[in-house]
C-alpha cells in the first residue's frame, strides 16, 4: 500500500480541545486498490477530504454556540470532520456522512485520538438512497455548494433526511452558487437567512464566507 503522509494539530473551541490527525497536505494520495477512482475520485481530487478547509472551521465555531439540545444532527461532505468531532466532544446526537472511501477510517482514529465515542459514519453519495441513514432535525455542511449540477442531487438527499421542521446551516466561501441554492431551499418551504461569518482566533487567514441558515 502507498504510504500517506499525515500531520496533527489541535484546534481550541472555547475550552474544548480537538486533536487531529489529517492528511500532511494536498500532495497526498493513496488509492491502491482504485477504491476512490471507481468512485470517480482521482488523484487531484482524493486529498481534499483529509485537510482542514477554512469553512468548516467557521462551521465548527458557528456550531459551538448553536443550540443542539434534544436535536439529531447530520453533518454531510464531513471530510477530516471537524465540526463533527467537535459535536461529538460536546455529547450532542451527531451523524457524518462522505463518499470518500478514506473518511471514516481518518474519523474513527480521530473519535479515538479525542478519546470519545465513535460517530454513526456512512458512506454515501448524495444520489444514493440510504433508509438507514433515516431523518434528522439539522442538518450542516461546509463547502459543499461546489458544482451547479450538484446542487439538486444535495437538495434531494437533504429532502430525504431532513424531518418536517429541520433546519439546514451551510457555510459557503463564495463559489456563486448561493443564490440558486436559496431559490431551490424556498421551494421546499424553508425560510432564508444568511449572514457574513465572523473572522474566529483559530482561523490562519481572513475569511470571506458566509452562513446560509434555512427553517421550516
Amino acid at each position: 500500500m502507498t504510504l500517506i503522509r499525515v500531520a496533527y494539530q489541535t484546534i481550541e473551541f472555547g475550552d474544548i480541545d480537538i486533536h487531529l490527525r489529517t492528511l500532511r497536505d494536498k500532495n497526498q494520495f493513496s488509492d491502491d486498490n482504485n477504491e476512490a477512482k471507481n468512485l470517480g475520485i482521482n488523484s487531484t481530487l482524493w486529498p481534499i477530504f483529509g485537510v482542514i478547509w477554512p469553512s468548516s472551521i467557521v462551521l465548527a465555531n458557528y456550531m459551538n454556540h448553536f443550540n443542539t439540545q434534544g436535536k439529531r444532527i447530520l453533518e454531510i461532505g464531513c471530510g477530516i470532520g471537524l465540526t463533527s468531532l467537535m459535536l461529538n466532544k460536546r455529547h450532542d446526537d451527531i451523524t457524518s456522512t462522505d463518499m470518500h472511501p478514506e473518511v471514516q477510517r481518518f474519523l474513527d482514529k480521530n473519535t479515538h485520538l479525542n478519546r470519545d465515542a465513535d460517530i454513526p459514519f456512512y458512506r454515501t453519495n448524495w444520489a444514493d438512497l440510504c433508509p438507514e441513514l433515516k431523518t434528522f432535525d439539522v442538518i450542516i455542511g461546509s463547502d459543499i455548494l461546489y458544482e451547479d449540477e450538484h446542487i439538486d442531487l444535495l437538495i434531494a438527499f437533504i429532502e430525504r433526511h431532513a424531518n418536517p421542521a429541520c433546519e439546514v446551516i451551510l457555510v459557503d466561501p463564495g463559489r456563486g452558487r448561493k443564490a440558486k441554492f436559496s431559490k431551490k431551499m424556498a421551494l421546499l418551504g424553508y425560510s432564508a437567512n444568511q449572514e457574513k461569518a465572523q473572522q474566529a482566533i483559530n482561523m490562519p487567514d481572513a475569511y470571506n464566507g458566509y452562513i446560509l441558515s434555512f427553517k421550516r
